[in-house]
């Protein structure tokens, strides 16, 4: 988007700042998207309060009325969090409301904090070329650089999710077997904190499936067992796609739990 800006006077005698390109926008979407550069750019990392609606009106030269309805909406998007008191904050994936926020398998008793983190696995890790399907999805070129994952999540014992992911090279660059084994929180923690790749929206397919040979064994399942499989494209900032994953889910004591509004 294009920031540079222009000074109007807005009905009420006072002056408002917009931005040239688009000149359909409505105002308070321009200045949700300078937030958005801020947020993308590393201004402001995870976890860090952002100035006040007083502090950005006055550096984006409109209203607090215009900043506090972009900061309602980059709250509604799970890309701020209002804290009462204490100001606005860049949203973060260790935090324990938001570490669960792309995880929609849930205990058919009890919800998803009840039974703690998953105990996690790495099944295989390395390095390859990017096939045309796995590139076509994560934006790059077949042949680039990506790193594929495969672990097994356990929920009290019982393994629940079998994953395959596949990361792209360049931004995850440094990234091992080790980091992912040794990290006590969210893998998305871990992209934030190590490599500043902030997961801030996904796209998912589902279908139930029968799994192979193989994956029947990784979770202790029946050969023609129906699983839920689930794949997502996981985007950063600016719609980059950052993160291809397939998941086959157990549902036996499980299930996919989404809230539409």
């Amino acid at each position: 988007m294009n920031t540079s800006l222009t000074t109007i006077e807005n009905f009420s005698g006072s002056q408002e700042t917009l931005s040239l390109t688009p000149a359909f926008s409505p105002l308070y979407q321009q200045i949700k998207a300078l937030i958005l550069q801020s947020l993308q750019s590393g201004e402001w990392k995870p976890g860090e309060v952002i100035p006040s609606e007083n502090d950005l009106a006055a550096r984006f030269k409109v209203s607090q009325g215009t900043v506090r309805k972009a900061i309602d909406e980059l709250a509604s998007d799970h890309l701020l969090v209002r804290r009462q008191g204490k100001g606005t904050f860049v949203a973060t994936h260790s935090e324990q409301n938001v570490q669960y926020r792309f995880l929609k398998l849930q205990p058919d008793k009890g919800d998803v904090n009840s039974e703690g983190p998953a105990q996690r696995e790495i099944i295989d890790f390395k390095r390859l070329r990017a096939s045309a399907e796995v590139a076509r999805a994560l934006a790059l070129r077949s042949g680039d650089a990506v790193m594929q994952v495969r672990r097994v999540l356990s929920f009290a014992g019982t393994p629940t999710i079998l994953e395959d992911l596949w990361l792209p090279g360049g931004p995850f660059k440094g990234l091992t077997s080790d980091h992912l084994t040794e990290y006590r929180g969210p893998m998305y923690a871990l992209f934030e904190t190590q490599f500043g790749v902030r997961m801030v929206r996904a796209d998912e397919k589902i279908r139930a499936v029968s799994p192979d040979a193989r994956q029947c064994e990784l979770l202790k399942v029946a050969l023609g067992t129906p699983l839920l499989s689930v794949e997502r494209v996981a985007f950063t900032y600016n719609d980059t796609p950052m993160e291809l994953r397939r998941g086959l889910y157990r549902t036996d004591t499980h299930h996919y739990h989404n809230r539409l509004s």
